[in-house]
């Protein structure tokens, strides 16, 4: 027998060997330190290792500005939230159940929008145009459009308004109230109640900061509502509605949303302001005065503008580690990488406190294709998570077939006979 024909023999005979215990050998779950680097502090258990490192921002020295104490106010009860993200900037008493007023109707608006035609004409009822208090001035027996409505609901918070409203959408006053109750559960807003459309005072109508905030951002995600509570003055029938919000004139960037005041809920006043990409809404409930429900929105507002700001945590594509990657035909490990950029908003001064937890599968068995997901890092600021991203493999990874391991165990021995 040739030496080259018996090379092959026993090339034969060790795959036979090597597929053996390819077959029958139990699978391999740990990670082998001499495979993959696990970082110090690292957590390996069962199918994933786990491990923690600090995370470092680069702030250009012209924006290290120092942060600004939380201001006092005169509102009882009040909340900032970034509109990007939900993440309050600000709160006093944020959690507290109170009357909401006329607030009342950004819920009553955004349950009209999503079931009711712009351009639909709602009749006016008796009970509708009975309505006291701030009014459209619409006369029973008449035909307006929704969208009219809209604006005066909104712009002049007609109480007229809120109730042609809920009849025409909801057949009645009480199953609008019914939709709208449904509504604040969907968008999480747990802690609040509503009695009626329009706001006036009422056992059982109430809200918190919090969960008006919720529900403002909501609502600001659709673009008719958009358009309304920004609008200045609307001509209507031969008349100017005129929008009650003094923020319009008062704050810079002010784009939106509704005032509010009774007897038992006080002064109140929901404010969406923008500023450098950055859009805030701020709320007050039971402010003293019509000044100080404007000065104590500005107070907080100013506050969240100048402590906060977006940044960049993690860029797309960022290699957050390796997983090794059994019978795999070229290399031995995959990179994971974040899936998307992620961002935040943050306190200034606060990026010291900032670190990634990273959680990746142990170990893969090819094939494993471009994109699949790896695991999860996920950003904390202290014992907070701030943001998250799945990590994807940022290559392919195809599996060794017969004439891969054929090829590999001849080219070992013909090293070896060399």
């Amino acid at each position: 027998m040739k030496a080259r024909d018996l090379l092959y023999l026993l090339a034969f005979i060790l795959m036979l060997n090597l597929a053996f215990v390819y077959l029958f050998s139990p699978p391999h779950r740990s990670v082998p330190e001499d495979t993959v680097s696990v970082p110090a502090g690292s957590d390996i258990s069962g199918d994933m290792i786990t491990y923690t490192n600090p995370l470092y921002l680069n702030t250009p020295y012209n924006e290290q500005v120092l942060a600004v104490s939380a201001p006092a106010i005169n509102a009882r009860s009040a909340c900032v939230m970034d509109f990007n993200t939900g993440t309050v900037l600000y709160e006093k008493n944020a959690y507290v159940k109170r009357p909401m007023a006329s607030t009342t109707k950004i819920m009553t608006a955004i349950i009209a929008i999503e079931n009711c035609p712009l351009d639909a004409r709602v009749p006016i009822s008796g009970m509708a145009a009975s309505m006291g208090g701030s009014t459209m001035g619409l006369r029973a027996g008449s035909n307006i459009r929704m969208e009219d409505l809209l604006y005066g609901l909104m712009l002049c918070s007609g109480n007229d308004a809120a109730v042609a409203i809920a009849e025409y959408c909801a057949g009645s006053v009480q199953e609008f109230v019914r939709m709208m109750n449904e509504k604040a559960r969907e968008i999480g807003a747990y802690e609040t109640s509503f009695s009626n459309p329009h706001g006036l005072d009422a056992e059982g109508h109430y809200t918190t900061a919090y969960d008006l905030a919720k529900i403002t951002r909501y609502a600001l995600q659709n673009p008719v509502f958009n358009r309304i509570v920004k609008t200045r003055e609307y001509y209507f029938e031969g008349r100017t509605l005129t929008n009650t919000n003094e923020m319009l004139e008062l704050y810079e960037g002010a784009d939106g949303v509704k005032t509010g005041y009774t007897g038992l809920a006080g002064r109140c006043l929901v404010t969406s302001a923008t500023r450098n990409n950055l859009r805030l809404i701020s709320i007050v409930l039971f402010c003293d005065s019509k000044n100080l429900r404007s000065q104590s929105s500005m107070k907080i507002l100013d506050y969240a503008f100048n402590n906060y700001r977006y940044v960049k945590l993690l860029s797309k594509g960022s290699i957050m580690g390796q997983v090794p990657v059994k019978r795999a035909r070229e290399a031995e490990t995959i990179p994971a990488g974040v899936a998307s950029d992620v961002k935040a908003i943050i306190k200034i001064q606060e990026e010291d406190m900032l670190s990634t937890k990273v959680s990746l599968i142990a170990e893969l068995q090819a094939p494993v294709r471009k994109g699949t997901i790896l695991g999860t890092v996920s950003v904390y600021k202290g014992s907070g998570i701030i943001a998250e991203s799945p990590l994807i493999a940022m290559e392919s990874a195809e599996m060794k077939v017969f004439a891969d391991y054929l090829s590999q165990v001849i080219d070992t021995w013909v090293h070896i006979l060399q």
